[in-house]
């Protein structure tokens, strides 16, 4: 394997990705045809991937870096909606979908390695691959149990299980998004995230 082209082995990361999740694993020679659907492209600090207005043509899996997906109200504040680093997949559904422009932008919080896939070669993987469509089928499971309990949470929840919550999903992204950006994501000042922090400290 350490002889592999570079090419080969960024490559290798999605083929983990799809055994990881689909329950009856990807062959080598079906994922051999699978790695043709994907292209790779890299994204500097801030660079974006989507701008609000424009389609969604991609979706994209990070093998390398952190983004942010988020909204700008009408006082030019910033709103997040999601967070994402390695082994992500990132892009806006609605306009993916519906060929709508979009509410969001996406953009790189660090240097980004990304593989992209358009919305008619997923149509196309669905079909033609049991494992990749194994592998969405938990991954769309997933993702909407982790959007319930994130609507709950924004509904009911304090601030403080709020922040508990996302350190016990989510403990690696504290390290790789600054504290105004992770209060953004949890609905909070980025004050009342300090006051949060200082209040467990104290219990501790």
């Amino acid at each position: 394997m350490s002889n592999l082209p570079k090419e080969e082995k960024i490559m290798d990361q999605l083929f983990d990705y799809i055994n990881n999740y689909a329950p009856n694993g990807i062959s080598q020679a079906d994922f051999e045809l699978l790695k043709g659907y994907f292209t790779h492209k890299k994204l500097r600090k801030r660079q974006y991937f989507l701008q609000e207005g424009d389609v969604c043509k991609h979706f994209a899996f990070v093998l390398k870096g952190a983004m942010r997906q988020y909204t700008i109200d009408d006082k030019g504040t910033e709103h997040i909606v999601q967070l994402s680093v390695e082994n992500w997949w990132v892009g806006d559904r609605e306009s993916w979908t519906m060929l709508t422009p979009s509410i969001y932008n996406i953009d790189a919080w660090e240097d980004t390695e990304l593989l992209l896939v358009t919305r008619a070669a997923t149509l196309e993987l669905l079909d033609r691959f049991p494992a990749f469509r194994e592998m969405t089928t938990v991954l769309d499971e997933k993702n909407n149990i982790a959007n319930q309990r994130r609507i709950t949470s924004s509904i009911s929840a304090s601030a403080e299980k709020r922040y508990t919550n996302f350190i016990e999903c989510y403990p690696s992204l504290l390290e790789r998004f600054p504290q105004h950006m992770i209060a953004s994501y949890l609905g909070i000042t980025k004050d009342t995230l300090s006051r949060v922090k200082r209040q467990l400290l104290y219990k501790e």
